[in-house]
């Protein structure tokens, strides 16, 4: 598994009975980007989402997004 410096927000969505992934730097992917059942099952998908959507950008030659710092308050 690639180590990467992205944010990754895990919800859970009544209306789906299922946990979602969205993943805030790649704004111009439709969110949520996966789901799953359990808190396991989603981090994984999510995990997964980030790696193929890293390898996209690679292959279509675009630049990846820069992370955004975690902001402390």
């Amino acid at each position: 598994m690639t180590q990467t410096k992205y944010r990754m927000v895990i919800d859970w969505s009544e209306e789906d009975q299922c946990f979602v992934v969205s993943l805030p730097e790649f704004e111009q992917v439709m969110q949520p980007v996966t789901d799953g059942q359990t808190y396991e099952e989603v981090a994984k998908h999510g995990h997964e989402a980030l790696e193929s959507l890293m390898e996209f950008y690679a292959a279509e030659g675009w630049a990846l997004p820069e992370p955004h710092p975690l902001q402390v308050v």
